[in-house]
């Protein structure tokens, strides 16, 4: 199980009490809050008495590991100093039982947050409020009633990233409060992490974290939820679970977690990350129970992971030449950075497995790691765009590692050049990733090839938002196929690769009808796949410009063919190497 992200958004992992549950399904609209006094970072005490001089009070939930969250800091802090001189006091309140008030002193200095910020025992001024998310806005007018709840705005959400908020939320119903007016919109949705309630077991146990899910963790979340991974929390023990244990049960239900896009009835995949429907069942049985730990002998011992490099100790190491600095924020994203490496090879070299390895995981979404020839300019050759692809990284994907028999080919005196694609995460970073290069013990029988079988004639409208565009490519020799990797960026809907054999026969073997440019997987079939001679790989891909996909740089403007993510690609990658011990055409 995989958090995002991405920005890599991720959706983070938070437990609630079926009573706290129950209290937050109340709208608060209305509300009189009744006094209440909260201790700050410095040992401040705040009560809503010691502000009856304020205009305005605006109480923000607060955690310290949920990614939306996070984006929101700089935000948050911005809109605290805005609207002080306005008589406006702002309180940040940090309810998450995991989060103790050290981590919250630390979370605070290292975000900057000038504000108060509160730790909440027991989550009761949470309870009070009927808060369910982080961050989520209350604003109490002056008799401190609450005339707003929800987002600050909607720039950031799951699985979407806009460029800039298309309405601010709680600087409008801010303002309409200081004017003596009602709020327009006295209500929205927060879209961040589940607040982490304590959690109370409900009767006997069925399912336990010692038994069952541990287990499952192990499987399925904890190559990416554990220090130093892209999970922004880790799952490794108990007490992590049970404090993420009902937005653990929110993901795995609406099935955003284990992150895999892959319909189910084209192809069987090696990496199909999906829980099994008896696993699923499990988890969400655990929730609901109250989480029960059950008993400590019957806990499994701990996954072993590999320190550093997941393909094993490289043979060699290419390191970007300096470090790039990422900026706290980037209206409109960051263009992508490139950065070339000369391997210095003085003879060809086989490669039987590749890792890229992003230097700062919170701020890298993605790397793509090419072969440029000696005299080659930039990644294309042979079969085109792909022909010099050595290995790529995104949230949670795996390292390149080709089966027996086969190994990609760097010639002598090739350069080795990153593409890397950074997003701002709310504070100044630094990032200096690497590739990592294990060599093969023995030539290959067989050259592991990348073939982008793309599209670059293509315009997309204004406001369209289903644009098809297709691709294909013939293999003029007899070949076998092993992966696939859908390539698009934040327009892409849906992408769908078809063979077409000699006589017409027709396969599906990839379907990805819902894609997502925060989760870009490689999916790696279980049984690799012969392809005779003549027969054709076709791609069809499906494109949203409209303002309805709220990932969209812009839906106004058409959209052409380009490297940056406002800009589109189409680009169907697969590997596979040819049957002909001679390497084939």
């Amino acid at each position: 199980m995989r958090s995002v992200f991405a920005f890599a958004c991720c959706v983070a992992l938070l437990a609630a009490s079926l009573a706290g549950a129950a209290e937050s399904s109340a709208s608060p609209l209305g509300k009189k809050i009744d006094e209440f006094a909260l201790k700050d970072t410095s040992g401040k005490e705040w009560t809503l008495a010691g502000l009856a001089d304020r205009k305005a009070l605006v109480v923000v939930f607060v955690g310290t590991e949920c990614p939306v969250n996070n984006l929101y800091a700089p935000r948050l802090a911005e809109l605290a100093k805005e609207y002080a001189a306005k008589g406006v006091q702002f309180l940040a309140v940090n309810s998450n039982t995991q989060d103790t008030p050290a981590r919250v002193a630390e979370h605070a200095k290292k975000y900057d947050l000038s504000l108060p910020v509160c730790k909440d025992a027991a989550n009761a001024v949470a309870d009070r409020f009927g808060a369910r998310r982080t961050p989520e806005a209350f604003v109490l007018d002056g008799k401190r009633t609450v005339v707003y709840r929800g987002r600050i705005d909607d720039q950031y959400g799951v699985g979407f990233s806009r460029p800039k908020p298309t309405r601010r939320d709680l600087a409008e119903a801010l303002d309409e409060v200081l004017a003596g007016k009602p709020v327009t919109k006295a209500e929205t949705e927060a879209p961040g992490c589940l607040i982490a309630r304590v959690a109370k077991a409900t009767g006997a146990a069925t399912v336990t974290y010692t038994k069952q899910v541990s287990r499952l963790l192990q499987a399925h979340c904890q190559e990416c939820h554990r220090p130093g991974q892209i999970g922004p929390m880790p799952l490794l023990t108990y007490d992590d679970a049970a404090a993420w244990a009902e937005t653990i049960k929110e993901v795995v239900a609406e099935k955003r977690m284990p992150p895999w896009y892959a319909d189910p009835k084209h192809g069987q995949f090696e990496n199909d990350r999906q829980l099994s429907e008896g696993d699923r069942k499990a988890l969400l049985a655990w929730v609901d129970g109250g989480c029960p730990k059950g008993d400590d002998k019957d806990q499994p011992p701990p996954r072993a992971f590999v320190d550093g490099w997941r393909v094993g100790q490289p043979d060699v190491v290419f390191t970007m030449p300096k470090a790039f600095t990422v900026p706290a924020k980037a209206e409109g994203g960051l263009p992508y950075q490139m950065f070339g490496v000369k391997t210095n090879f003085t003879e060809d070299r086989w490669i039987q497995a590749a890792e890229a390895k992003p230097g700062n995981k919170s701020v890298v979404h993605h790397i793509i790691a090419y072969v440029i020839m000696p005299g080659q300019r930039r990644q294309r050759s042979g079969d085109g765009i792909g022909d010099g692809f050595l290995v790529g990284y995104a949230p949670g994907d795996m390292p390149a590692v080709f089966p027996a028999g086969t190994a990609k080919k760097i010639p002598k005196g090739a350069m080795i050049a990153f593409q890397m694609h950074y997003t701002p995460n709310g504070t100044e970073q630094t990032d200096r990733s690497s590739v990592g290069l294990v060599f093969a013990k023995e030539p290959p029988q067989h050259e592991m090839r990348t073939r982008g079988i793309h599209n670059e004639d293509f315009e997309i409208p204004p406001g369209d938002a289903g644009r098809k565009v297709t691709s294909s490519s013939t293999f003029r020799e007899d070949a076998v196929l092993y992966s696939f990797l859908p390539h698009m960026h934040l327009r892409g809907k849906s992408f769908e690769y078809r063979a077409v054999f000699p006589g017409g026969k027709q396969e599906v073997l990839l379907s990805v009808p819902r894609w997502d440019f925060n989760w870009q997987s490689n999916y790696r079939l279980a049984k690799p796949l012969p392809l005779p001679a003549g027969t054709r790989i076709e791609c069809t891909a499906y494109f949203d410009n409209s303002d309805k996909n709220w990932n969209n740089p812009d839906p106004t403007k058409t959209v052409y063919w380009g490297d940056q993510t406002w800009e589109e690609m189409m680009i169907g990658f697969v590997d596979y190497s040819y049957t002909a011990k001679s390497g084939g055409k």
